[in-house]
């Protein structure tokens, strides 16, 4: 019996045959022996033969009844059975010969998101009739420039489920085709759709997967078809020839040409500078600085919309309230838009104003007495009758946790009690909780060492006045127990400062010319105990030369001999505590996460395809950031926003941050280590745990922090070790060199040639970069936000401004006597306004609050680090570690020991918990910046 399959080449090789098993549509080379085949790949075959080889001439053929494969490492064994016994005497090679299939049925399972009830705009909540997405499998080894490289196949819905609908598609794949590299898709329905993923099936390696997680926009709005890669990753080298001209399209499709307006369906990322926040075509007192591009006000670039130029200035962007433009995938999803989505926030302040401007006729009316502070927490606002119940309904609706209807008879508007008050309700009074707060409040990141005296400003004396502090070393060495003189305390890293002289002292003279706001500059000092706890040593506040005025300096201490002294070191504390939510909100929280990243999220679009390895590492990082900062231009840190309308620099604020920007920050300071070194609280130290000795050892900030930044760092090392085995690999890698190289120039043009930008050509370096931005995004910004309603949501404990100058400045003999009669009176006039108050409460609550749809720091696998094994482990072990971190970090807050976490009244530290469920918890790390 011969065959008639055709033999391509047989090579005897005793007691074997090498040979080509199929036609040449399957290229594969096979090792045969009598019981199984070696393989580079399963064979997709009709029917498979065996022979004894008893002479050159003759063939006896049996069809084989089953065979199996099974993978080991990069081949296939091929196990045999046959009904029909073989010969025991055969001692000739044997041959297997193969028909194959000519094509592949390949099934596509596609599911869409559904809406939610249609709060979301443009979606489709119904998907019937003749509507359908066509699809185009496009494969990775074929030449892009061949034709007929894709099948195309339309899908049609099968299903409906809860929060899905899922279409189906088949396709006939020629056994030639290759690999399926990617998918283009083209939706035919008249709305967008949200793709969440596709489902290849009926391949012989297993189902092909692509995560998607994008809009795709009507076919007859857009000229292009998507396309969406598989779950595999790439470096640029490696990319497979059938992808890629489709790699280098879909990014220069992304960066857009730099021309136009953008569409809110747009995909577009590009930069510009801040020239939206000001409004003079509205109001000439409205024109704020343009932010960017100049030496006078550099600042990082964000999302560029390209909106009409005012008609007033020409270097400002009309304020559109419809055109505060993202990319659409940048948006919020459909869950986080129904908690804080751009038009319902606006709206709930905006309300929020009007209802309380109705109550209140003065809208610089403070609070009369501490007990009506309390009635927020306990009665609450009796909203007016002609607030109708539209309004009260949306209050509710977009903050539900605070705004709190007793029932139905009864319209009040009633903040939940801050944790903090929960615990302590005299807290804000207490000395120690103001120095603890440095350390594990809403703001551990402004605390530093005093490494030198005297304490001297380096501002010009010409203009400001004398240099030299009011702070003498007999009021510091008055109150250090256990130590003779400064300079030992300081030698021994027993002092340490909040300095904000020299930063504000320049706007005081301008903040002064506002209406009911007031500046100083200030430096407070505290004192290291032998328990580990600070004490408040002495605060100075200081006045520039303004005018004809000469420069004012007072010093004000705890160890008040009197009531009046004790009196004034309160109000003393009042204006640092302003100072300090500040700096803390405008700079360490703004500037230093939302401002700053937005560059890396527009770089990591422009110049990382999706199939790169460390787009995939840094997308996590960078979810919701762009809306979120979006958000704030449109109602927070634009002209008479919340911020102007609620803090001390009012329409000072963003240009104060743009000045921090110029003189503080630098890339390599914002990561843990770096940051704790730069100002004094940490020292390298290769014996200590983390490569680092805290100054102060009960610092619950940078003791937690580090857990979490190890974690990440060893996560990245892992990761980056992986991909780029060596420097030569990192330095040769296009998109990886032209992020890097965009984001210094072009997002952070204005310091492009500091020298402190580090280089990228080896696995350290983009280890520390990629660390770096990942510990700003998750743990720093978790630091400085989800605090902020247990500590600020009872405003005494952190008021937002200072509206009055101290009462020591240049009094005239009414004030004082106004101050020595009523002097409780003169603190809470001090204080922010009744609306200010509220409004601040109200976004402090609305930050601090986790969505239900959160993402936290390791707690999800990315699909494309599941499909290969190595990456698969070193999440593992990153997720492992993270777990664990939360049991320490538990365990550091029962110790008694540790004064600043630990104590009656006390809040806990758990800001660097990684895990939390939705609320205002006061733990949980999220990748992103997504509040």
């Amino acid at each position: 019996m011969k065959s008639s399959l055709p033999l391509i080449s047989t090579k005897v090789v005793s007691p074997c045959i090498v040979m080509t098993t199929t036609k040449s549509h399957h290229n594969v080379k096979a090792l045969v022996t009598m019981k199984t085949l070696l393989l580079k790949k399963p064979l997709d075959v009709h029917s498979l033969f065996i022979t004894n080889n008893a002479s050159s001439s003759s063939y006896i053929w049996r069809k084989l009844d089953t065979y199996s494969f099974h993978k080991n490492n990069s081949t296939y064994n091929l196990f045999l059975k046959s009904s029909l016994p073989l010969s025991k005497k055969v001692i000739s090679p044997c041959i297997v010969m193969a028909t194959t299939k000519s094509h592949h049925n390949v099934k596509a399972l596609v599911s869409v998101k559904k809406s939610d009830d249609g709060l979301l705009k443009n979606l489709v909540t119904g998907i019937v009739g003749n509507n359908h997405l066509v699809l185009e499998l496009v494969s990775s080894e074929l030449d892009p420039n061949s034709k007929g490289e894709t099948i195309k196949g339309k899908a049609h819905e099968i299903e409906k489920t809860k929060d899905n609908v899922l279409y189906e598609a088949t396709f006939e794949l020629p056994t030639n085709f290759g690999n399926v590299g990617a998918v283009l898709v083209e939706n035919e329905h008249n709305k967008e759709i949200f793709l969440k993923n596709i489902v290849l099936d009926g391949f012989p390696d297993g189902p092909v997967h692509l995560n998607c997680q994008s809009w795709i926009q009507p076919k007859h709005d857009t000229h292009t078809k998507r396309v969406f890669f598989t779950n595999k990753m790439y470096l640029p080298s490696q990319t497979p020839s059938g992808l890629r001209k489709l790699r280098e399209n879909e990014l220069i499709e992304l960066r857009g040409n730099g021309e136009g307006e953008r569409k809110s369906s747009d995909r577009i990322y590009d930069y510009d500078v801040y020239n939206d926040l000001g409004d003079p075509d509205t109001n000439i007192a409205l024109k704020r600085p343009v932010l960017g591009g100049s030496k006078q006000y550099p600042y990082p670039r964000r999302c560029r919309t390209g909106r009409k130029h005012s008609n007033t200035e020409s270097s400002y962007e009309k304020r559109e309230l419809s055109s505060f433009y993202v990319p659409r995938d940048e948006a919020f999803a459909e869950i986080k838009e129904t908690q804080f989505d751009t038009t319902t926030a606006s709206s709930g302040v905006k309300t929020i104003l009007e209802s309380l401007d109705t109550i209140l006729t003065d809208i610089d009316l403070g609070f009369v007495s501490f007990e009506d502070i309390d009635t927020l927490y306990k009665e609450g606002f009796q909203l007016p009758s002609s607030l109708d119940s539209n309004n009260l309904t949306l209050l509710q609706k977009v903050i539900p946790m605070l705004i709190k209807v007793a029932n139905d008879s009864q319209n009040l508007l009633r903040f939940d009690t801050p944790e903090a008050l929960k615990r302590d309700k005299f807290f804000w009074l207490s000395d120690e909780e103001f120095a603890r707060e440095t350390l594990a409040g809403a703001n551990p990141n402004s605390i530093q060492l005093v490494k030198e005296w005297p304490l001297r400003s380096k501002l010009e004396s010409q203009i400001y006045g004398s240099p030299e502090s009011a702070i003498t070393r007999e009021v510091v060495e008055s109150q250090i127990i256990g130590y003779t003189t400064v300079e030992e305390v300081i030698q021994e890293k027993k002092l340490f400062m909040l300095d904000y002289h020299d930063l504000y002292l320049p706007y005081v003279s301008k903040v002064r010319e506002l209406k009911n706001t007031t500046l100083y500059g200030s430096r407070t000092l505290f004192f290291l105990t032998k328990q580990g706890t600070l004490k408040p040593l002495v605060i100075e506040l200081t006045r520039p030369i303004i005018g004809d005025k000469p420069q004012w300096k007072q010093i004000f201490t705890p160890a008040a001999s009197d009531s009046t002294n004790l009196w004034l070191w309160r109000l003393a504390k009042t204006h640092v505590l302003a100072h300090d939510i500040g700096y803390h909100e405008l700079i360490n929280h703004w500037l230093r996460t939302h401002c700053v990243v937005e560059p890396f999220v527009i770089a990591t679009n422009r110049q990382l395809s999706t199939m790169h390895p460390i787009y995939k590492l840094l997308h996590p990082h960078l979810r919701y950031t762009l809306e979120i900062n979006s958000l704030a231009r449109e109602i927070l840190i634009s002209a008479n926003g919340v911020i102007e309308d609620t803090f001390f620099p009012k329409k000072y604020s963003m240009e104060l941050s743009s000045v921090a920007y110029d003189k503080l920050w630098q890339f390599d300071l914002q990561g843990l280590p770096n940051d704790l070194i730069n100002r004094g609280m940490a020292v390298e130290d290769s014996n200590a745990q983390h490569g680092l000795k805290l100054a102060i050892e009960d610092y619950p900030f940078a003791n937690d922090g580090l857990l979490i930044w190890d974690a990440i760092k060893q996560w990245v090392t892992d990761y980056v070790n992986h991909y780029y085995p060596s420097p030569s690999i990192i330095e040769s890698d296009q998109e990886l060199q032209a992020w890097w190289t965009e984001v210094r120039t072009k997002g952070h043009s204005d310091k492009s040639e500091e020298p402190w930008w580090p280089n990228l050509k080896t696995q350290k370096d983009l280890v520390d970069i990629i660390t770096t931005i990942a510990w700003i995004a998750s743990a720093h910004h978790s630091a400085t936000n989800f605090a902020q309603y247990a500590y600020g949501g009872y405003f005494p404990n952190r008021p937002t401004i200072a509206r009055n100058n101290m009462p020591t400045e240049d009094p005239t003999k009414e004030e004082w006597e106004k101050f020595v009669n009523k002097p409780e009176q003169t603190l809470l006039e001090c204080f922010p306004s009744q609306i200010q108050a509220t409004l601040v409460m109200t976004i402090l609550n609305i930050l601090s609050y986790h969505s239900p749809d959160e993402e936290y720091l390791g707690q999800l696998i990315e699909p494309s680090w599941a499909e290969n094994p190595t990456i698969k482990v070193a999440f593992e072990k990153f997720n492992g570690r993270l777990k664990e971190i939360e049991g320490i970090i538990d365990s550091r807050n029962a110790n008694s020991n540790l004064k600043n976490r630990n104590g009656a009244g006390i809040v806990p530290y758990e800001l660097m918990k990684p895990f939390s469920g939705p609320g205002i918890t006061g733990k949980g790390v999220p990748y992103s910046i997504s509040i």
